[in-house]
């Protein structure tokens, strides 16, 4: 059994993840929020869970790698230089992150990446996500993880290669870009559409959260791999052998 610790344990993911692992007979070592003692929790964990927030992600990275602690993160919303601090802390322990801990997105990545590779730039490729109306980052952390694996389908990069936020006379669609649309209102979990559209026809792939407990039970098997792991930075895909 693995004594997993829950960084941001009063939040609705946070609360999910507790009864995951309870679930999978794993050991709650104890959770905490905003001003809590991470290197207390960090102290009594086997692994460490963070679905806090962007802004604790240094200070809870630190205390991890002084802890010598793997984490898996699930924060969204994350920049470059947040990043850039996770290579740092994968280079002393074993570290997870993803925009989506859902197996069923993981798989939807996977498949994504594979259509890209093998349909042209011909096809145009949109991403539409919806959430509930609190969500308050746009694209989803998952709609980014979706847009990076047709990216790398396509051999391109996303940041320079992709179009959002199109309102007014925004001129024809760029070939072989990589569109983005956000939709947002009620309760939401999550649905992600990526749509290949050809010339005469069309194929759409999707997943449909129904609630938070799938992206829970993902985390605790992200935990469950990653203990006993060496250091390194780490995806989802690697959990399920991908």
């Amino acid at each position: 059994m693995s004594r997993i610790g829950i960084i941001g344990s009063a939040g609705r993911m946070g609360q999910a993840i507790a009864a995951a692992i309870a679930e999978a007979d794993e050991t709650l070592a104890g959770g905490i929020d905003k001003d809590g003692d991470v290197a207390a929790l960090a102290a009594q964990s086997d692994v460490l869970v963070d679905f806090s927030s962007p802004g604790a992600l240094e200070g809870n990275l630190d205390v991890a790698v002084a802890a010598g602690v793997p984490v898996v993160i699930g924060t969204t919303g994350l920049e470059e230089r947040h990043h850039f601090l996770i290579d740092h802390a994968a280079s002393s322990i074993p570290v997870l992150q993803t925009g989506n801990t859902s197996l069923g997105v993981t798989l939807l990545a996977h498949l994504v990446r594979e259509a890209a590779g093998r349909l042209g730039e011909d096809w145009d490729i949109e991403i539409v996500e919806t959430h509930h109306r609190m969500k308050v980052d746009a694209p989803s952390g998952t709609a980014l993880l979706l847009g990076k694996a047709a990216a790398e389908g396509r051999g391109i990069d996303l940041a320079a290669d992709s179009e959002r936020g199109r309102d007014g006379i925004t001129g024809k669609r760029g070939t072989g870009t990589i569109g983005f649309a956000a939709l947002r209102g009620g309760s939401v979990a999550g649905d992600h559409s990526v749509l290949f559209l050809g010339d005469g026809e069309r194929v759409t792939l999707s997943h449909l959260a129904e609630n938070r407990s799938i992206f829970a039970k993902g985390a605790v098997r992200a935990c469950q791999w990653l203990v006993g792991m060496p250091a390194g930075r780490y995806t989802m895909p690697e959990v399920l052998g991908l």
